[in-house]
């Protein structure tokens, strides 16, 4: 089997249903807190994300469990069937106008929400050592596409569903359960080979990959100086650009003085930008990764998100300065989440990765919650710059872990002897013919 060919054709397919998948996640996200605003008012409008978060957050590590089992191909299909129950279970509280079945069908939601997340771990198992980030980053980059074309298409997906008989809001969840279809049908057909089992067979263990556990997860990041700096750099960069992202809308209101027409345009800009700073340069980002080292590049990523808070924090009136902040704070959240979700992923042996992909995915989650949990609690006792600073320092003790020298050589296994951190195509390659049927 030819594993260059195999990796190629991964990558294809991971990226058109990351498009696919982005327009659905964003599209419901898109228009989540006004249902929620109008099935239960402005009061709990916020709790539209909050639960898409931990809905997502939740299922992390179930989903690894059934990638360790059974592969990627289980686990991202898994994941996109427990979106599409979310957004039809939202579609019916639409229907039925029930808060309680509107909240449990947001974090369902939230599956679509994993898997885009988990995707891009399925596209370093093969890669090879110089590319690997910027493999993971085009794939973190392709759910942009979807995510701009999304807000585009959620005015067409509502008068669908209004012509379809659904209620106002509604048909833009239903689009969402459309594209997850797609996107689970495309990848549970056309995922073959598995990445994943195909790593496996390229690196054979003494001991069997599909008994490892959540606990060999935790053993291998938190027994490793090198998984635990990628876990860290995933964490730390999620909660603070969640925690200083979330309240700059509330910030602008309070600093501009402008009407809601302006002050939603100002929005609008400030956001769209810290967008395009997540995202369009992850590429280049993931090229600078394989260049220079995931280390150096969390090490970048950490001070370019000091940079973003300070000149958000010291913003005061001027709409520019944050919205310079605000792309900085974007940045820095990719080349932390691109070089730490690589770093993690080579350096656990490959019978535990999923599994250790997935506790930080669960960790990423609930730092971003708790982030955005919190931020409002500051903002509201001492300030937005206060806020600022607090996320800035958050990141010190990253940059420590950083700076410490880590252990070279191969990942190790949690079955006990070197194992290879990944499929390298260089060594032997085994009859991966029963693989390829899975």
């Amino acid at each position: 089997m030819d594993v260059t060919a195999v990796q190629r054709r991964t990558l294809r397919l991971l990226f058109g249903t990351q498009v696919l998948a982005g327009v659905g996640t964003t599209i419901g996200i898109a228009v989540g807190a006004l249902l929620a605003a109008r099935i239960g008012g402005t009061a709990v409008s916020g709790l539209a994300s909050s639960m898409v978060v931990v809905g997502a957050a939740a299922l992390a590590l179930p989903i690894s469990k059934i990638m360790t089992g059974y592969g990627r191909r289980s686990g991202l299909v898994a994941a996109y069937a427990v979106g599409l129950v979310g957004s039809l279970l939202v579609v019916l509280a639409t229907v039925v106008e029930s808060l309680p079945l509107l909240l449990v069908g947001f974090a369902g939601f939230g599956g679509g929400s994993a898997a885009n997340l988990q995707a891009r771990y399925a596209a370093i198992d093969l890669a090879t050592p110089e590319r690997r980030a910027r493999q993971l980053a085009v794939i973190v980059w392709a759910t942009t596409l979807g995510a701009v074309a999304a807000p585009n298409l959620t005015s067409l997906a509502d008068t669908a569903g209004i012509n379809l008989g659904l209620p106002a809001l509604g048909g833009p969840f239903a689009a969402s359960a459309v594209a997850f279809t797609i996107a689970a049908v495309l990848l549970y057909v056309f995922l073959r080979p598995d990445p994943l089992l195909t790593a496996r067979a390229l690196a054979p263990l003494p001991g069997d990959p599909r008994a490892a556990t959540a606990r060999d997860g935790f053993r291998a990041v938190f027994g490793n100086a090198t998984a635990r700096l990628g876990v860290s750099s995933v964490a730390v960069g999620h909660l603070v650009m969640v925690g200083v992202m979330s309240m700059t809308p509330v910030h602008i209101d309070l600093e501009s003085g402008h009407g809601d027409a302006d002050v939603l345009r100002i929005v609008g800009v400030v956001l769209s930008v810290h967008i395009v700073g997540m995202y369009a340069f992850s590429p280049v980002v993931g090229w600078l990764a394989d260049r220079l080292g995931r280390q150096a590049l969390i090490l970048v990523g950490a001070g370019v998100l000091v940079a973003a808070c300070a000149v958000a924090g010291f913003s005061g009136h001027s709409t520019a300065w944050l919205t310079v902040g605000l792309f900085l704070l974007g940045l820095g959240w990719s080349a932390t989440m691109v070089a730490g979700s690589t770093l993690l992923s080579e350096s656990v042996g490959v019978d535990v990765r999923a599994a250790a992909q997935g506790l930080s995915d669960t960790l990423m989650g609930a730092a971003g919650a708790a982030a955005g949990a919190l931020s409002g609690v500051v903002v509201e006792l001492a300030g937005y710059p206060v806020l600022t600073l607090l996320a800035a320092t958050a990141v010190v003790p990253l940059v420590a872990l950083a700076l410490r020298p880590l252990p070279t050589g191969p990942a190790p296994s949690s079955s006990g002897p070197v194992g290879q951190s990944s499929g390298d195509p260089s060594g032997p390659v085994p009859d991966l013919g029963s693989i390829s049927k899975r």
